[in-house]
Parts: structure tokens; sequence; C-alpha cells
């Protein structure tokens, strides 16, 4: 046997420690306001009766108008609302809730057919509203409390890619200056895992800032205030990190391909190839590096994107298409382009083993990306039943808190080597 670490350790088919799971029943700690719009007496008791089993305070509502009114005062946190409304409907309501901002997550319910409710979550999420998977009538008490405890597990049910990028409260914003010349940015990867045998397979590098006051601090903090020449200065350091870091991986057995997004403005002002050939692994085994830039990016400059992936690929600089599934591109118009990875969006991944809209989606994507030759990855797989929907689909590879949150590069290598020894042990 090598003294090195097998290179594709198995991935069991469970969650990891890093993955949220079930918050208990706890009547007694409050959890802030929930409110239940629905025409049905019957209904708005149901849903009051668990979510103050869990804590909340509720108000319950008929009307679009009136909920849109006790949304402004009371700030629920997590909001059940029926299609169909005393005088308007969902729509009117989701308008409403993107017009003040709301920060909480909205559950759909109803007894229409899931393709109506599937297109109402996604009006939703076009108003960047954070919808639950939709919930259907009728419907039990334990099933509201399973939505429930899933939503207190993983708060709002945001994307990996919306975490990261989402602006946070102003009292964390952090000069990227600063960081960038006291060193405080870091990158951390999570976790890529081939579905069809459950290994290791690569990691997606995403930056953080460790301050010195504020603690670890979320690219929202800092992101949404870099200008063009500071996201040229940002993805230089991720760059040269990533490339650095691969021989730590490479020398515990872990020679696999990373991942670091990259803007797309960006990729023409970084000289991205000289930065390669100075700093590129000098090992036979190096598999390359690859670069995500999201999909909506990417459909603004098509010849442009595809001369610059053309000459990178030479060099064995990838491109993956990311958050795929998010924007309006023309399908015939993304085959143009010479990427490697088509990353599937969280929104079409969750609760792709329940919902025919989603698996439908998801199937069609995955097969979309190998006509093109590409790898199909899953991003935010969270729970089990997403993760054998997507193995029966043939996904090839799939991220997300069900297998691990990002961690700092030293956690993660000594996960990795506590995974293969484990392997070898068995």
């Amino acid at each position: 046997m090598s003294d090195k670490a097998d290179p594709r350790a198995t991935i069991a088919d469970t969650p990891s420690s890093d993955a949220p799971g079930l918050v208990p029943d706890l009547p007694g700690k409050a959890r802030g306001v929930c409110i239940v719009v629905d025409e049905e007496p019957g209904i708005q008791n149901i849903v009051a009766n668990a979510a103050a089993g869990f804590g909340f305070e509720v108000a319950r509502f008929r009307s679009a108008e009136k909920t849109l009114k006790a949304v402004e005062t009371l700030k629920p946190s997590l909001l059940f609302l029926d299609v169909s409304l005393e005088g308007s409907d969902a729509i009117d309501v989701i308008r409403g809730l993107d017009a003040f901002g709301f920060k909480g997550a909205v559950q759909l319910m109803s007894g229409r057919d899931m393709q109506t409710l599937e297109e109402v979550r996604r009006v939703g999420e076009r108003h960047t509203l954070a919808m639950l998977p939709t919930l259907r009538k009728p419907f039990r008490l334990e099933a509201v409390r399973a939505v429930i405890r899933q939503h207190l597990a993983a708060p709002l049910r945001r994307t990996t890619a919306n975490l990261e990028s989402a602006p946070q409260p102003s009292a964390e914003r952090v000069d990227l200056e600063a960081m960038l010349r006291k060193n405080w940015l870091e990158l951390w990867y999570q976790p890529k895992i081939e579905l069809g045998d459950m290994r290791f397979a690569g990691a997606e590098g995403l930056i953080r800032c460790r301050h010195p006051e504020k603690g670890i601090v979320l690219p929202g903090a800092f992101l949404p205030y870099v200008d063009e020449n500071g996201l040229v200065r940002l993805t230089e350091m991720v760059l040269r990190t990533a490339l650095v870091d691969w021989v730590k991986f490479a020398q515990i057995g872990f020679p696999f391909r990373l991942a670091i997004n990259v803007p797309v403005s960006v990729l023409g002002k970084l000289p991205i190839l000289a930065l390669v050939r100075e700093l590129k692994p000098k090992s036979d085994n190096w598999p390359g590096i690859i670069l995500e830039v999201t999909e909506d990016q990417v459909v603004r400059d098509i010849p442009l994107v595809h001369e610059i992936a053309t000459q990178l690929r030479i060099h064995d600089v990838m491109l993956a298409i990311d958050d795929f599934g998010t924007g309006y591109s023309h399908l015939a118009r993304l085959k143009e382009l010479p990427f490697a990875e088509l990353k599937l969006a969280h929104s079409l991944v969750t609760n792709c083993g329940k919902e025919r809209g989603n698996s439908s989606v998801c199937r069609a994507a995955i097969d979309l990306a190998h006509r093109f030759g590409a790898t199909a990855v899953a991003e935010g797989v969270e729970n089990i039943s997403e993760l054998r929907a997507l193995r029966e689909m043939r996904c090839d590879l799939a991220q997300g808190f069900l297998f691990g949150k990002p961690i700092p590069r030293d956690k993660l290598l000594s996960s990795l080597v506590d995974h293969a020894a484990a392997r070898s042990d068995s």
C-alpha cells in the first residue's frame, strides 16, 4: 500500500458533521414572528399550532393588503402563503414583499397543481425572496413541523452563492485595501464529491476575511463595495493562493482540480496566463485549474469569453458556467463556449428528489452538460433525497452542506487524511 492517501477517499452516503441538522421543538424559546396567509381557518389553525410549538408568535391573514401592512410592522422571519387569497393572490404578496425588502423565508402552500406552485415559487425567486420548497394541500401537522425544522436548521434556505455575495450588515463592512495590506484574506475550500462512487473529486475556493476584531467575515461584507480595480487585485490574490495550495493537497495524495470564482470583467484584465506560467506546480499530475463564471455574466459578451476561454484551455485553465438555470441565456449560444463544467444553481437542485418541476429541469440540465461534453455539478445539495435523485440522474459531481461547508485549507487537509485512513482501515 502506498504511503500516500487515496486521492479519492470515500465519502459515506450520510451528512457530514458540518451539515445542518434538524432543530428540535423548543416551545419555550422565542423564534420571532410567523405570518400565516390563507382563506381557510382550518389551514390557519394547523400552521399556527405548528409555529407556536416552535416558539413563534403567530399572526393570521386572508388578504394581500392586510398581510403586507403586517409585514411592515411585525417583520416576520417566516411567512406561510397560499396561492389564492381573498381578492388577490400570492403574486401580489410577492411583489409587496420585494418592495419592502423582506428578508424572511416564504413557504408557498396550495391545493393547485405542482407546476403552478413551482411557477409561483420561481416568481418569488426572481424577486430575490428566500422561497422554501412548496407545500401541497392537503397536509398534516407534521408536514408543517418538518418545514419549520428545516427553516430553522438552514435559515432562509439561501444558496451558498447568495451567502457568499449578498451584502452583509453595514456594521461588518470591511475595507478591501486594509484586508490586502494586512493579509487578512484567506481561501477556504468546499469539497466537491464524485457521485458515481462518492469520493472526493475537487474543491471550490471561497474567499474569507479573518478580521482581528470581527472574526470571520463573509464576502458580502466587502465584495458589493469593491470597484473593478479591486476585483482584479482580489482575483489575483485568490488565483495565486489556489495555485500554491494545490501543492499542499497533492503532497498528501489529493492532486485534484481546484476551482475559483472569477468575474467576467476580470478575465480580460488580469494576466491569468502569465500568473499560471509563473506559479503553476512543476508536477506531471497537475490537472489544471477551473475558473467559475456566472451564466448571466457570460452571455453579455460571449465572443470575448470564447476567445479568452479557448486560449486558457490550451494551458489547462478550464471554464465552468456557474449558477446555471438562474439566467435567461439562449442555450444555442452557450454551446459556443469551451466550458468544462456546468454548475446547476441551487434553485434547480432544491427538493429535486420530490418536486416534479425541479426534477425535470435538473435532468435536462445534466443531459445538456453531457451533450456539450462537460461535467454536470450540482450546487447546494443539502439532503439525502436530493443526493439520491442526482445520482439517479447521473449527475457527475456535487457540493453542498450535506458534504461539508467551506472550511480553512488546513482543516480540509486534515479531513481528507482522516477519510483516507478510515477507508484503508475498512
